[in-house]
């Protein structure tokens, strides 16, 4: 079981930046793809970015590509999103989920761990 833990949301204006944490627990830490997905209101789970274990590829949605940057340390078995350039249309509940998969890194259901959420909030 790998268990996760988000952190870093809040309420920001629109161009503003925020950092989210995920801190991950559980066996075979650093042998674990990561991934980032958020979640509107009255939408489907939506795939930001994801990377691989090793942090050398990593992989993003166009809609956030240039603005968001993912990243890992797996010496604190901790995961990022650096989020810029922040935009209302990215106000969601974001997620952050592992696998052991290294294939359709972009939809959740290849993703049997998952955080509980935190809230990202963006005004114009």
């Amino acid at each position: 079981q790998v268990q996760l833990v988000e952190s870093g949301g809040g309420l920001v204006q629109a161009g503003e930046s925020l950092r989210l944490s995920c801190a991950a627990s559980g066996r075979i830490l650093s042998t674990y793809y990561m991934g980032w997905f958020r979640q509107a209101p009255g939408k489907g789970r939506e795939f930001v970015a994801a990377i691989a274990w090793s942090g050398t590829s990593s992989y993003y949605a166009d809609s956030v590509k240039g603005r968001f940057t993912i990243s890992r340390d797996n010496a604190k078995n901790t995961g990022y999103l650096q989020m810029n350039s922040l935009k209302p249309e990215d106000t969601a509940v974001y997620y952050c989920a592992a696998t052991f998969q290294h294939y359709a890194l972009h939809s959740p259901t290849n993703y049997p761990y998952w955080g509980q959420g935190t809230q990202v909030t963006v005004s114009s």
